[in-house]
This record gives C-alpha cells, sequence and structure tokens, in this order.
C-alpha cells in the first residue's frame, strides 16, 4: 500500500478544505495522523470498529491499552461520560488544553475503547485541527499518539509518512510538534488522581 498524502494545514487556522479532506477520510473508515496540542495523534471515527483495529495493527499495541478520543467540547463530554459535579468544575477550568481525563462511560461508547472499570479517557486539545474535525464530523474521533510498534514516538509529518505513512490515508501537517504528552487525571473516583504528568499543568491538584 503507497503511503499516504500529506496537505499541509495551518495549526491556529485550519483551512476548511483540508478540514473536509479529513473529515472524508474519517466518514470512509479511513485512519488520519493529525496535529494537537500535545504531539501529532492518530485517529478515526469513534464508532468505526474497522478502523480501530487498524490503530490498533499500525502501532502493533495490545487490544488491552485502550485508546483516549477528542470530543469538542462539554457538553459532547457529558454523552459519552458520566461527569459529577466535582468533576464538572475541574473540567472547566481545564479545557480546552493538554489533558487525558479518565470519566465512567455512558453506553454510547464503543466496548473496543472502553477501559477497564468500564471507564475512558476523554480529550479536549487547545488545538483548532483536531477541534475542527471532530466538530465538522459530528463526534468524536479516535487519539492516540503517531508512534511506531517500537514506541518512538513521531515529532514530524515527514517521519509519520515514512515510518507509518503505509497504514494511513491522509496526513496533516501542522509542523513540528514536540513531544509532550498530555497529563492524564482520573475523575473517576471520589478524588482526582494525577496519573501522568505531563504538558497540561496539574500543580493545583497535586496536593
Amino acid at each position: 500500500m503507497p503511503a499516504a498524502p500529506i496537505a499541509e494545514i495551518d495549526p491556529l487556522h485550519p483551512q476548511p478544505r483540508v478540514v473536509e479532506r479529513a473529515v472524508s477520510v474519517l466518514s470512509s473508515g479511513g485512519l488520519l495522523a493529525y496535529p494537537t496540542d500535545s504531539y501529532y495523534g492518530l485517529g478515526c471515527d469513534l464508532f468505526d470498529k474497522r478502523a480501530i483495529e487498524r490503530i490498533y495493527q499500525l502501532k502493533g499495541i495490545p487490544r488491552s491499552q485502550a485508546l483516549s478520543f477528542i470530543c469538542q467540547d462539554l457538553a459532547e463530554i457529558s454523552r459519552y461520560a458520566i461527569v459529577d459535579n466535582a468533576a464538572y468544575r475541574i473540567l472547566r477550568r481545564k479545557v480546552p488544553g493538554a489533558y487525558t481525563f479518565i470519566l465512567p462511560a455512558t453506553r454510547l461508547v464503543p466496548d473496543l475503547v472502553l477501559l477497564r472499570q468500564k471507564t475512558v479517557g476523554i480529550r479536549i486539545p487547545d488545538s483548532p485541527v483536531a477541534l475542527e474535525i471532530v466538530r465538522r464530523l459530528g463526534h468524536p474521533v479516535i487519539s492516540t499518539s503517531a508512534a511506531t510498534p517500537d514506541g518512538e514516538v513521531l515529532i514530524d509529518a515527514k517521519d509519520i509518512k515514512d515510518r507509518l505513512g503505509h497504514g494511513l490515508d491522509l496526513i496533516l501537517d501542522g509542523g513540528y510538534r514536540p513531544n509532550e504528552p498530555s497529563s492524564v487525571i482520573d475523575l473517576s473516583g471520589p478524588e482526582p488522581v494525577v496519573i501522568r504528568v505531563g504538558k497540561g499543568d496539574v500543580s493545583d491538584l497535586l496536593e
């Protein structure tokens, strides 16, 4: 399979025609590499099981490793996750931003992306590209780091094409992205728990 084409996109003011091209790929079951506020993500339609399987194969990761997904806003999060008042206050402070929130899932979430204990990882990144794609698609997009099977995170669109392009359908080039993973905050229990300290500031949650 030939390597996926690269389309340049303005990370702050994404061109509508490029966004539409990306949405067309996702709508037809394709895989996309796209810039976020932390690193390049690999994505597909949340409800396309075959495309999700392709992501697992491309990255060479076990099915037990859950994939997070991007929602466009807090209202959309509340469709896919159970958000109590305490979690909602934290979300309002932190989004959009470089965070992944672990929350109890609602029945709308496909089994393939459920973590154990029926939780999900959800992001609202500070990324106009990612948010506009989700908005135009009409529902969430899978978000996992653009990494090789040996775990190397790729931070440039051309490297993604060289190493993963055979398994992708389109690569959006938003420029160089430093390898800064999102901070992970578990909001599924009685108190917030910081699972990973990453790009997003979690100092207020580390008591």
